[in-house]
């Protein structure tokens, strides 16, 4: 047990926050504790934890990725023009996969084969990506998505949970193996930690990177296929503006913005505490705006909870080994 609290210890805390946080909105409205409104902050979590822990994965390796927006629109514009084309449901799923995989292979080209900043490279792609979405739909949206699709995300299973809610845990879940359990996600920690000492010691880099930002393609394009099953259409504007919040629930769980730390269970809690702040900020009538306030300052603060912990742990092992 004290392992567990040790290595999660950060989880932990974020969690009993967002415990607190609860506690604090439910004492100010008491509708907040519903059942109703627990959907709703379930329903609030999905695109952006989904989103956020795939961005995850690119921090991790010490990059970033902000096309994930943009990724999110054009996969959700394929394949709902495949499925308004009459294409099987299933296999306009697959094309959205296909898609994600292939705009995050994309900007993982330019990361390792053009030695782009990581930064720079997905700020340039964010732009091509939106752009393509306005030429491919001329500005208009795609509309008439049949049900045969939008039930796989957004029928309903038991008591008001959506599907959408089960594949959103069915990523973290994976998203969990991927970095706990293969070797894999050592690698993308290793390359993380220290690039230079993960090449000296065998590890692919190039493929390590790949991989991180394939995997954000791939969030990104389920999350978009969750939005296009919930709203039925698709658009060039959707997911303008997403990655701030997957930034914020990432830092907020614990990756390092520097690289080499995060977990897939931090990431959501992070994303939980991010859709019950909001949430609760509507039942206590706090003006939407404020939202964006409070994120911005969340960001701040978590990252620099993570600085200033580095540099103590720093402090630590010099006192220690001196």
């Amino acid at each position: 047990m004290n392992n567990i609290i040790k290595k999660y210890k950060r989880e932990i805390v974020v969690l009993i926050a967002t415990i607190g946080m609860g506690v604090i909105f439910t004492i100010m409205n008491s509708t907040f504790l519903t059942w109703k409104n627990m959907l709703t902050v379930f329903q609030q979590m999905v695109l952006n934890s989904v989103l956020a822990v795939g961005m995850m994965f690119t921090i991790i390796t010490g990059g970033i990725d902000l096309s994930i927006g943009c990724t999110f629109a054009i996969t959700g514009i394929g394949v709902a023009s495949c499925c308004v084309s009459g294409m099987n449901p299933v296999l306009a799923i697959m094309v959205g996969l296909l898609i994600g995989i292939a705009l995050g292979a994309f900007n993982g080209f330019l990361v390792t084969a053009m030695k782009l900043q990581p930064f720079i490279a997905t700020l340039g792609t964010m732009s091509l990506y939106r752009g393509i979405a306005y030429v491919v739909t001329g500005g208009a949206p795609v509309t008439n998505v049949p049900d045969s699709f939008r039930n796989i995300f957004n029928g309903q299973l038991v008591a008001g949970i959506r599907y959408y809610i089960i594949a959103m845990i069915i990523v973290f879940v994976l998203c969990h193996i991927l970095l706990a359990k293969t070797r894999t996600g050592d690698y993308l920690y290793a390359v993380g930690g220290n690039e230079e000492a993960a090449k000296l010691s065998g590890v692919n880099v190039v493929k390590t990177k790949y991989i991180a930002y394939i995997v954000c393609g791939v969030c990104a394009a389920v999350a978009g296929m969750i939005m296009l099953a919930s709203l039925g259409s698709a658009e060039a504007t959707a997911g303008s503006g997403y990655e701030t919040n997957a930034i914020a629930a990432a830092a907020i769980g614990g990756t390092r913005m520097a690289g080499g730390k995060g977990t897939a269970l931090g990431t959501f809690i992070g994303g939980l505490m991010l859709a019950v702040l909001k949430v609760g900020m509507v039942v206590i009538n706090v003006d939407s705006f404020w939202q964006y306030v409070v994120t911005g300052i969340i960001i701040i603060v978590a990252s620099y909870f993570e600085f200033v912990k580095g540099d103590i742990s720093s402090f630590l092992a010099r006192r220690k080994n001196a």
